[in-house]
């Protein structure tokens, strides 16, 4: 299995963070059922830490680039779009030269890989 760090969106009113809650649990299995060993740090941190604390949420967001750094590449799951937060896990990724791949569960065939050499893009132009 290989260590990646999955990045799909959290924040949003009481409703969309239910839903952003059972997407991201759906991008975890379609993860493992890759191979995968993913960490969903969203998933993890935001159980113990009060996510409408902005020192809480800076606390999570540093805790979960730090083991981003020890993956293999990120994956980022698209189908419910991009949130500044993962922005910022894209564009850490993309400083220290992880690959990334995006991926959508509604359309798997659609993935598409950025490789280590384009590190220096920005999660804004990554991200269409």
């Amino acid at each position: 299995m290989r260590r990646v760090i999955l990045e799909s969106p959290h924040k949003g009113n009481l409703i969309q963070r239910f839903l952003n809650r059972r997407y991201a649990r759906a991008c975890l299995k379609d993860s493992l059922r890759r191979g995968e060993a993913p960490l969903a740090s969203h998933l993890l941190y935001t159980q113990v830490l009060d996510d409408g604390s902005s020192f809480d949420r800076s606390l999570g967001i540093n805790a979960g680039l730090i083991w981003g750094d020890l993956a293999e590449y990120a994956v980022i799951y698209i189908d419910r779009g991009v949130t500044p937060g993962m922005g910022m896990g894209i564009n850490r990724h993309l400083q220290n030269g992880l690959a990334i791949e995006y991926r959508s569960l509604k359309n798997p065939k659609g993935d598409y890989r950025y490789a280590k050499d384009q590190k220096n893009q920005k999660a804004s132009s990554a991200c269409r």
